[in-house]
């Protein structure tokens, strides 16, 4: 089942890629990490078909890109309460966990589509071009804002261990 961001942060080697999802109603975008866990980068769109069907190829998709762990962007309403699309995503989250027991965490996803879109638009993409690739691209967004947060745990607990930590160079 789906932990927080720290639960998973304490479970993760320290390194190997991480797996990020944008489990949406039609498709599924799908993003990888680098093994430093630093960077994250859209790879495909999956258009969605029967539950195991999509598990089985992002269970073979992980296994051969060695993920060790998995983050899926929550659609949370703007006001921060769930809707029906959390729900799904749940379901789809703990239907996936049956078949790929890797550690997983949700991602507060609001915006991150519009985001997306504002960067395809700013880019000049045409329609066509961003309906293509905008939830693998969604799901790159999604990942990386999970990667920062890793990223500013590890440097607390880091400085946990130090005795006299500058908190703003926890921020650096």
């Amino acid at each position: 089942m789906p932990m927080t961001m720290e639960e998973l942060a304490e479970l993760l080697p320290p390194r190997g890629p991480l797996l990020g999802l944008d489990p949406g109603t039609k498709t599924i975008g799908v993003a990888i990490s680098d093994d430093s866990r630093r960077a994250s980068a859209a790879v495909e769109t999956i258009r969605r078909g029967k539950f195991s069907e999509d598990a089985a190829r992002l269970a073979e998709f992980a296994k051969a890109r060695g993920v060790c762990g998995i983050v899926l962007g929550l659609p949370l309403n703007m006001d921060g309460t769930e809707g029906p699309r959390v729900q799904s995503v749940r379901a789809f989250a703990r239907n996936l966990a049956a078949i790929l027991p890797l550690p997983m965490a949700f991602w507060d996803e609001r915006l991150s589509t519009a985001a997306v879109e504002r960067a395809m638009l700013e880019a000049d993409l045409t329609r066509g071009k961003r309906a293509a690739v905008v939830d693998r691209l969604a799901a790159a967004y999604i990942l990386q804002g999970a990667l920062d947060r890793l990223e500013v745990l590890e440097r607390f607990a880091a400085a946990d261990s130090e005795e006299d930590p500058d908190e703003e160079d926890l921020w650096r």
